[in-house]
């Protein structure tokens, strides 16, 4: 049908217009019935957000996505365009997007009545029948809906009381399509106003214009609830007249968050093959978000994105990339000392309360790391705490004692005077000589993978000293190019020098 050019034509082929909220209406209800996604992309709303917007949808509402930062609001307000037809027809010369059958503006009604079934029509694909404008305070009402153009009074010798000055915003110029205002407390509340005629009357108010333009359109807006108290705030009969409001959330699970990652995250085909990462490693880094989100050092209300964990995996992989070019290593791994390259991911993607601030946000970012080394060290090893609260009776051997506690040799090796620098920038060849020399360590992650490869198994001791660390059964010190692993009582007695600011030192006892 998209090959027809007139108005005639388009009468002939039997075309009927359709508001826009009927026709995505009717295109859901026949991806449901196909058992088609309604959303690609979008990772842990099966159940809860999705379902919320196909209600609205089904109920031709104007939606409010509501929630913190990075949980996908504007990804899915775009999304909606591929509910749409695939082409619309549009009247030649139309501002406004005119259906030929159902014109608003004078200039396509006069076009209609001058050339009739000879109109000239083109048609629109929907991927331009979306637009999108992010509310900021300089935001005016001319910008939104219009205003009159001297200019264009001026040369085409009208007066101001005639239509045709009218210079369209972009709300009038998205006619039958969908159009989104990102960050809706942030448009001044004046600016609010003049918006409720459009969504409850579906017309619009130019200066002293009689002017009536049934508009066709779709509105989505979003929202962050900071912006509620931080900057401005929705004013309550614009709310009103928004249908249906949907809380967005961050993802509930670790599984899905390692799925939005693995999906988001931009490497290049040669750092995939370069630069291995293993489970664990995603695994961690998708943990310091949970942690972030509980931690009494960072604003709830400010949320934390899913954009930190994306730019920490990358950053972690770009670390690996990079020791493996100094290195001249033609493959690596993600090793735990590289999560040291994610700290600026975390420091520019959270807000620190006023305990953190007090903190400093390296001293939280590091502080997140190593919880969530902690909390993931009991998904594959025993829990140390829980071996610190057994008791024993009477005396027991050696043998006994290390079969209690399978960490026992390793803090008698450190007990010993003994310690493990491991540079940032050591070899992989290296590395795993260097985590050789601890006694029973590599035995003991055998004990509990023993089909694990050699690149896994020294990935897990060296994931065994941080999180002996993490439950202070060792020290940890993080220099500016190396890391430090030493027993716990040494270090205690060598406290008392300079900050990390001073001499490139950051010490994590517990």
């Amino acid at each position: 049908m998209n090959k027809i050019k007139t108005l005639g034509e388009l009468k002939a082929a039997g075309y009927q217009p359709k508001s826009i909220k009927e026709e995505i209406r009717q295109n859901l209800i026949s991806r449901l019935q196909k058992k088609e996604p309604t959303f690609t992309g979008i990772i842990g709303y099966e159940e809860t957000v999705i379902p919320d917007v196909e209600r609205a949808i089904l109920s031709k509402h104007n939606i409010l996505f509501l929630g913190l930062r990075g949980q996908a609001k504007t990804r899915m307000a775009r999304q909606m365009t591929q509910l749409l037809d695939e082409y619309v027809p549009v009247v030649t010369g139309s501002d406004v997007n005119d259906d030929p059958l159902n014109p608003i503006t004078k200039f396509s009604r006069d076009l209609i009545a001058e050339m009739g079934d000879a109109t000239p029509i083109h048609w629109m694909h929907r991927s331009e029948r979306y637009g999108e404008k992010l509310a900021t305070p300089d935001v005016s009402v001319a910008d939104l809906i219009g205003d009159i153009d001297p200019i264009k009074a001026a040369n085409l010798k009208l007066s101001f009381a005639d239509e045709r000055v009218l210079h369209y915003g972009i709300i009038p110029r998205s006619n039958r399509a969908i159009f989104v205002i990102n960050e809706l407390p942030d448009l001044q509340a004046r600016i609010q106003v003049a918006l409720f005629n459009i969504l409850e009357e579906g017309d619009v108010q130019i200066r002293g214009f009689k002017l009536r333009l049934p508009l066709d359109i779709l509105f989505v807006f979003t929202a962050n609830p900071e912006d509620y108290t931080n900057r401005g705030s929705i004013v309550t009969p614009l709310k009103d007249r928004i249908q249906s409001q949907i809380l967005t959330h961050y993802p509930k699970t670790l599984e899905h968050a390692l799925e939005i990652t693995e999906q988001e995250a931009g490497l290049g085909e040669a750092t995939k093959k370069r630069v291995k990462v293993s489970e664990l490693i995603k695994r961690l880094i998708e943990q310091v978000a949970f942690e972030a989100r509980s931690s009494e050092f960072v604003d709830k209300k400010s949320g934390v994105s899913a954009r930190l964990t994306i730019s920490a995996f990358e950053n972690a992989v770009s670390a690996a990339e990079r020791r493996a070019i100094i290195n001249n290593e033609k493959q690596t791994q993600v090793w735990l000392g590289d999560l040291a390259g994610i700290i600026p991911s975390i420091t520019g993607k959270v807000e620190l309360v006023y305990e953190g601030e007090q903190e400093g946000p390296f001293q939280v970012a590091m502080n997140l790391v190593d919880k969530a080394i902690r909390t993931q060290f009991t998904q594959y090893f025993p829990n140390p705490d829980t071996l610190k609260k057994r008791k024993g009776t009477g005396k027991a051997s050696q043998q006994e004692k290390a079969e209690d506690n399978p960490y026992k040799p390793i803090t008698n090796w450190f007990d010993k005077g003994n310690h493990l620098n491991v540079s940032f920038n050591t070899t992989d060849k290296d590395k795993i000589l260097l985590l050789y020399q601890v006694d029973g360590l590599h035995s003991m992650v055998k004990k509990y993978f023993p089909h694990a490869n050699e690149q896994e198994t020294a990935l897990m001791m060296e994931f065994v000293l941080h999180g002996l660390s993490s439950y202070s059964l060792i020290s940890k010190k993080i220099f500016e190019t190396k890391i430090e692993f030493k027993d716990l009582i040494g270090s205690m007695m060598n406290l008392g020098g300079g900050s990390f600011e001073e001499e490139g030192e950051y010490d994590e006892e517990g």
